[in-house]
């Protein structure tokens, strides 16, 4: 259980027993919320429950408070209860507690922080989702890194998380596609074609053209009509894309359970039938020969068309029918990660999977813009400069633990300027080389302690060695981790769990430069080892849910 809810369940007892001893008479409670204070000296925990009962009880909170304090302070794991005004409840957790839980670290190692629940959610999350186009982009890298970790986090929680990349392999963009590698297959061939100026330009074109041409000019020679060439050749050149795309994913540490084609919606009359679908429950009107969606009736600024007005289904029609084909599936939870500038998209989406009678939690986040930053000044992404352009020069120059991080360390819905220069810089200034080096020093100290045939015995750690201001902090911090990622996952917020391993690894770096860890004093090297190797294994576990390695030598 997590601490916060454990909290829940002490305070709920305390008012249970203060109501049956006559001491107060709650009809029905408020929810009772757990919070942490601003400030340390406010306590672990706080609550403002007697804030928030004040009128049912009809006594004044700091009364209410002071009624309730003595029930929640017998518990154990409390060490005391502060009322102060207005009415706040402020709890302080005890050593007795923090010293059980470092045990449970120690012994729980890799599994540590991990929640469970007794009916796990079925979760889909889709992200990425680039065009079959072309390579992918920095912004693609975000919602990798933003993604997976998510994901992980979801998984930490106790859910069963399915990861999932929409392939966009159908629509003019394919279309389009399809006719620029056509040309350059031709140009290679010495013909001399007029390249469509709304085509893809870019080098990549000319490779994947000499790749079809080597491979399969057999079956292109077949091929007489123009359009059905078009097509082939589309069909071709988004396999290409799609490998490359999935290299790169997986070079990123980044691997799917579904790769998802938009193209057999059409071909199995998926599109259709959601737009039947819709038709029945009246969320549809037409006008001058469109079929149009109610959508300003879900806080849309205009409906939108699904049909134009010569049969042609719009790119939102096709979505619709995706998601509902993900509804189908039964998630209880659907997650879409969006690139930047869709935030129009989303109501209208929202009002879709609305129509479509999902009752599960459904929601779309938004992973925003990525400046590449070079000494304050902007880096333009030109692969003919020699620039950053694709998701794999960057993860070629800068290595994967740190792109991964740098694109998690902010939250997803604000841009992001990454640091070229902090990226490569290995020194404390970079937050990957500060915890990854904490997570090292850590291991040195283990290293050391064998030369120095020193054993290890955690049961031999003493409480009254942990009782000074940095063990505690440390034990206090270790002990929020199940809680960091139940915040984390369950507010779609990875960047939280970067903010907590920096409060963690700053906290070891106070305690290290105040205790020495191997004396001659075997209580102590015991205490302190101990309270190290729960440091340890909370970097790693935090370090591996951004999928971020943790070395054991720097």
């Amino acid at each position: 259980m997590i601490f916060k809810e454990k909290l829940i369940s002490i305070i709920s007892a305390a008012i249970e027993r203060a109501s049956a001893d006559g001491i107060l008479s709650i009809p029905s409670a408020p929810p009772i919320k757990v919070e942490y204070p601003k400030e340390e000296k406010f306590g672990d925990y706080s609550t403002p429950f007697a804030l928030e009962s004040a009128r049912l009880v009809r006594k004044a909170p700091m009364e209410i408070g002071g009624a309730l304090k003595p029930y929640i302070e017998s518990s154990p794991v409390i060490e005391r209860v502060d009322v102060v005004k207005p009415g706040f409840i402020n709890i302080f957790v005890s050593l007795d507690h923090l010293i059980d839980n470092l045990n449970d670290i120690i012994t729980n190692r890799d599994d540590y922080g991990k929640n469970r629940k007794e009916k796990p959610r079925r979760v889909n999350i889709e992200f990425v989702s680039a065009n079959p186009t072309g390579p992918l982009n920095i912004v693609s890298a975000r919602a990798a890194a933003v993604g997976d970790t998510l994901a992980k986090l979801l998984e930490a929680n106790g859910d069963i998380v399915e990861r999932e990349f929409y392939v966009n392999d159908y629509g003019n963009q394919v279309y389009l596609l399809g006719k620029s590698v056509l040309c350059r297959m031709r140009e290679l061939k010495g013909e001399k074609v007029d390249f469509p100026d709304d085509g893809y330009h870019g080098e990549y074109v000319k490779e994947i053209a000499a790749g079809i041409l080597e491979k399969y000019s057999d079956e292109i020679s077949e091929i007489e009509d123009e359009e059905a060439l078009i097509d082939y050749v589309a069909r071709r050149a988004v396999e290409v894309n799609v490998a490359e795309q999935r290299k790169d994913l997986e070079k990123f540490n980044v691997n799917y359970d579904r790769w998802f084609s938009e193209r057999t919606l059409h071909e199995s009359g998926e599109v259709i039938g959601a737009l039947n679908f819709l038709e029945q429950k009246g969320f549809i009107f037409e006008d001058d020969g469109r079929k149009i969606f109610r959508s300003t009736e879900h806080g849309d600024d205009k409906d939108r068309v699904l049909v134009r007005s010569d049969g042609r289904p719009t790119y939102f029609l096709a979505d619709i029918a995706y998601h509902k084909n993900k509804i189908d599936r039964g998630y209880d939870a659907v997650i879409d990660i969006w690139g930047p500038d869709h935030h129009g998209y989303i109501a209208r989406m929202q009002g879709a999977v609305k129509s479509l009678g999902y009752e599960g939690d459904f929601r779309v986040l938004i992973a925003q813009q990525v400046n590449l930053v070079r000494e304050g000044e902007i880096v333009k992404m030109s692969k003919r400069l020699g620039k950053f352009q694709t998701m794999r020069e960057l993860i070629d120059e800068i290595g994967v633990d740190v792109s991964r991080y740098f694109f998690v360390m902010r939250s997803m819905d604000s841009h992001l300027d990454f640091d070229l220069v902090l990226a490569r810089r290995a020194s404390s200034e970079n937050p990957v080389f500060y915890l990854q080096y904490a997570h090292a020093r850590i291991c040195s100290i283990f290293r050391e302690a064998e030369l120095r045939n020193i054993s290890y015995h955690p049961e031999n750690a003493s409480k009254d060695r942990l009782d000074n201001p940095e063990s505690k902090a440390l034990l206090k911090l270790l002990a929020k981790f199940p809680e960091e990622i139940n915040d984390a996952a369950v507010t779609c917020e990875p960047h939280r769990i970067t903010t907590y391993l920096m409060r963690l690894a700053q906290a070891y770096h106070k305690f290290y430069t105040e205790h020495r860890v191997l004396s001659d004093d075997p209580v102590n090297t015991a205490t302190y080892l101990a309270l190290c190797d729960g440091v340890r294994v909370v970097l790693k576990n935090g370090l591996a849910l951004l999928g971020v390695s943790a070395p054991e030598r720097m």
